[in-house]
């Protein structure tokens, strides 16, 4: 079983072939089947025996992947989707064959090196201090609990060099737009949840913080966590505003930047991120919007040694690897093991270059005000705001869920476009989320058309 054999070695050129054949085509939407049907084209493919790799690959090219949505397809334009260069898509191959864990730098240095590279590249597109540094993890809901359990601990340690108790019940500071993972936290770290109403436009704002705290602050509150780039319409909070807040009341500021944080390489668009400066913890998600494949979230810190306090885990075995002053990405989130998982997202910026990133940043940002101008000009659709960032959030004049949901169904089944409803202001909405410098005006017109 682990030999390589002459029948392997078939199989390995048709892998080869079939992700060289995917990364050039232009991805198909596909759909999704239910598990009855599956069953019946499919059958048992787990066996005593085993189906041969050519069984197995075939039917995963001929049946399952065609029973699943392309999130890197340009007409994808649903939740968050993906966008990953050919580059990236390729070493990622790279990165399963090359069989690395680089949870510490003895047994990963080079990866960690590289990961590292990538992640001051972002770094540096927030203005955070030369002493920022981080980890890649699995996502903005691993990188949100990460930040905030540093968050913390930060707090805990530093009422216990001040001598004080524990609260209570510690509180988590936030706007009604986070991410639904910021409050996952919250729940999983067993702490308290104070919701901040937003502005018109549902942004976090300093004033808003400072109405809060107007009599005291909450007890307690450990953290304030803002959003670059609200996943449901896109906006940026107050991130001036909270940060100054954070300062005058020494509480964490962590960024949820996981979707909008990639608009930061777009020079139109870094006005609206004036204060992430001085974030203490920011996450942003390559996989998302700077053309990475999943899974790539880049969890960064102001203070890394706060976060080491918070992760580092102890035991015998591990000794060896806390015996130096080395950077051990397992101190900075709470895994132990990990993929290399920053490597892909690395190779394609060493490939390309960074000017390329923001090229294609700004070729999403337009198609997005593109297409708003579109749905504005349309005499059956309206508006719900101005795009900030590329959610482009519109609704069909007269319409109610049920329509929408026929309309999107419809619509995928043709090949068309992949947008789903969703709800703003208590009425049910369309949104476009552009990620992706392969869709364009044509695709957009293509969708609205059947509206």
């Amino acid at each position: 079983m682990h030999t390589y054999d002459a029948a392997l070695d078939r199989v390995a050129e048709k892998l080869v072939a079939y992700a060289t054949e995917r990364i050039r085509m232009d991805p198909p939407l596909d759909g999704f089947r239910s598990p009855e049907a599956l069953m019946a084209d499919v059958g048992e493919t787990v066996t005593a025996q085993g189906l041969g790799g050519d069984e197995a690959l075939r039917i995963f090219t001929d049946i399952l992947a065609p029973a699943t949505i392309s999130q890197d397809s340009p007409r994808n334009l649903s939740f968050v989707p993906s966008g990953p260069t050919p580059a990236a898509v390729l070493f990622d191959l790279v990165v399963s064959a090359s069989c690395v864990c680089p949870e510490s730098w003895q047994e990963g240095s080079g990866v960690i090196f590289a990961e590292n590279q990538a992640l001051r590249w972002l770094a540096d597109l927030a203005g955070m201090p030369a002493s920022a540094g981080g980890v890649f993890v699995s996502g903005g809901s691993a990188g949100n609990l990460s930040g905030l359990v540093a968050a913390r601990e930060t707090a805990m340690r530093a009422r216990t060099k001040a001598g004080l108790a524990r609260p209570d019940r510690w509180i988590l500071v936030t706007s009604y737009e986070a991410h639904s993972s910021v409050k996952l936290a919250a729940r999983v770290m067993d702490v308290d949840v104070v919701t901040v109403p937003g502005d018109e436009r549902g942004r976090l704002t300093g004033a808003a913080l400072r109405t809060l705290f107007a009599d005291r602050v909450p007890d307690g509150a450990f953290a304030i966590s803002a959003t670059a780039g609200t996943t449901n319409v896109g906006v940026v909070d107050d991130l001036a505003g909270v940060a100054a807040v954070c300062s005058d009341h020494g509480i964490w500021m962590h960024v949820d930047a996981a979707y909008g944080g990639a608009a930061l390489a777009a020079p139109s668009a870094r006005r609206l991120f004036a204060g992430i400066e001085h974030a203490d913890s920011l996450v942003i998600d390559p996989h998302k919007w700077l053309f990475s494949p999943y899974d790539c979230a880049a969890l960064l810190y102001r203070n890394p040694d706060q976060a080491k306090a918070a992760h580092t885990q102890k035991a015998d075995y591990l000794d060896v690897l806390q015996a130096n002053d080395d950077w051990n990405p397992s101190d900075f989130a709470f895994h132990l093991t990990r993929r290399a998982r920053g490597l892909p997202f690395w190779f394609s910026l060493a490939t390309h270059g960074t000017q390329a990133y923001s090229q294609a940043v700004e070729t999403t940002l337009a198609t997005a005000h593109r297409a708003a101008e579109l749905v504005d000009a349309h005499p059956d659709l309206e508006l719900c705001m101005t795009p900030e960032l590329s959610v482009v959030m519109f609704r069909r004049i007269g319409w109610q869920l049920p329509e929408y949901e026929r309309w999107s169904t419809n619509v995928l089944a043709r090949n068309i476009g992949y947008v789903v409803p969703t709800v703003h202001l208590g009425e049910p909405a369309l949104r476009f989320c552009i990620v992706n410098p392969n869709t364009t005006v044509a695709h957009i017109r293509a969708i609205l058309a059947t509206l």
